[in-house]
């Protein structure tokens, strides 16, 4: 990338952000889905520090185990302290754990993003809890040990707080499902959180319209009523979901796989989906719009599940950037609508699958 990361330096001129570094990462063989997504996580500057500033703190030179919150670490840290401003890294170390960790991703097949992006964030926030829990645990026989010292032995009964990771701060958020019994009226409200939202999309829509279906209320009667505690009897019920509490960094998923019963395989539905650079979250419990803006789309290009490429659009100190596995390029802030899909539904089309908008 020696000419294409002078050419983007080039770009930028003085405009090119202090102390930030754009780096393509190197393709081990259909690792694009890899690489997409690691950039756009790179470019979650809140995340990046926190995770920079909790590895710097904990990191013990003694432990071997290498896990995937390491080795991202260790990749986020490799980008971060280089001496040039462009090039190219090969994030070797993580694909090989990811390889050795998960049989999914060890085949040279096509993989999905999204499902690597989910499988990612789960086992970044497991790690996390796990040492949060030995370092509790060492804490408390520590002082235990000094309690004892003291002649004096003092205990509440072990104290169950849910951990709360790095991962939980930036990407969690809670979701409450409302069931009105249509009935007694009686509102049964159950809370679910999610690191992610899936949305069902349809031809020539938007984020919006699809976030409005996704909270959209559903009537449950004949064979789906609900069991009503207060009635004591299945009854008719609406049904809706809405968002209690949003995250930090809204991740948004649009299904654009879908399994076709009648063809017996997925197939990729390439609708025109259009999405903001600002966001307004209005399906909120409390009616409080929380507002977000795109920093990163993450982009399926071909025309079904099991091949294709994908590249990452990242917004950057102002500036967009398109990363194709090795290669970064500014584009036009324009272009990110070319994105959005086809109007045209037989056409096979470059869209947006995750997308990831901060919370300004």
């Amino acid at each position: 990338m020696g000419a294409a990361g002078s050419k983007l330096e080039k770009a930028l001129g003085d405009q090119f952000p202090e102390g930030e570094r754009y780096f393509g990462l190197e393709n081990f063989g259909n690792t694009c889905y890899c690489n997409s997504v690691l950039q756009a996580l790179y470019f979650c500057v809140p995340f990046r520090e926190q995770l920079l500033e909790y590895y710097a703190n904990n990191k013990n030179p003694c432990d071997a185990e290498e896990n995937l919150l390491t080795c991202l670490s260790d990749l986020f840290l490799l980008i971060s302290s280089q001496k040039k401003k462009t090039g190219v890294i090969a994030p070797k170390r993580f694909v090989q754990r990811l390889k050795k960790q998960h049989e999914v991703f060890r085949s040279f097949m096509h993989q999905d993003a999204h499902e690597f992006l989910n499988y990612l964030l789960n086992e970044l926030a497991d790690i996390l809890e796990k040492e949060a829990r030995v370092a509790k645990s060492d804490h408390e026989t520590s002082s235990q040990s000094e309690k004892v010292t003291n002649g004096c032995i003092t205990s509440n009964g072990p104290q169950k707080e849910p951990l709360v990771t790095l991962v939980h701060k930036n990407f969690q958020g809670i979701l409450t499902n409302e069931t009105r019994c249509l009935c007694c009226e009686t509102v049964t409200a159950r809370d679910e959180t999610f690191l992610d939202l899936s949305l069902d999309i349809e031809q020539n829509s938007s984020i919006t319209s699809c976030l409005k279906n996704f909270s959209s209320t559903e009537t449950l009667n004949a064979e789906d009523k609900f069991f009503c505690d207060k009635c004591c009897s299945l009854q008719e019920a609406q049904k809706r979901m809405k968002i209690k509490r949003p995250p930090h960094v809204l991740v948004i998923h649009l299904k654009r796989f879908k399994y076709i019963e009648q063809l017996n395989r997925h197939k990729k539905l390439s609708y025109r989906v259009v999405f903001p650079l600002e966001l307004k979250l209005s399906n909120t419990v409390e009616d409080a719009d929380a507002e977000y803006s795109l920093f990163s789309v993450v982009v399926h290009v071909g025309s079904g599940p099991n091949h294709g490429h994908y590249v990452s659009l990242v917004k950057s100190h102002n500036h967009w950037l398109c990363f194709d596995d090795e290669n970064v390029e500014m584009i036009d802030e324009s272009a990110i609508q070319t994105f959005f899909g086809s109007a045209q539904e037989s056409l096979a089309s470059t869209s947006a699958t995750p997308i990831l908008v901060e919370m300004k």
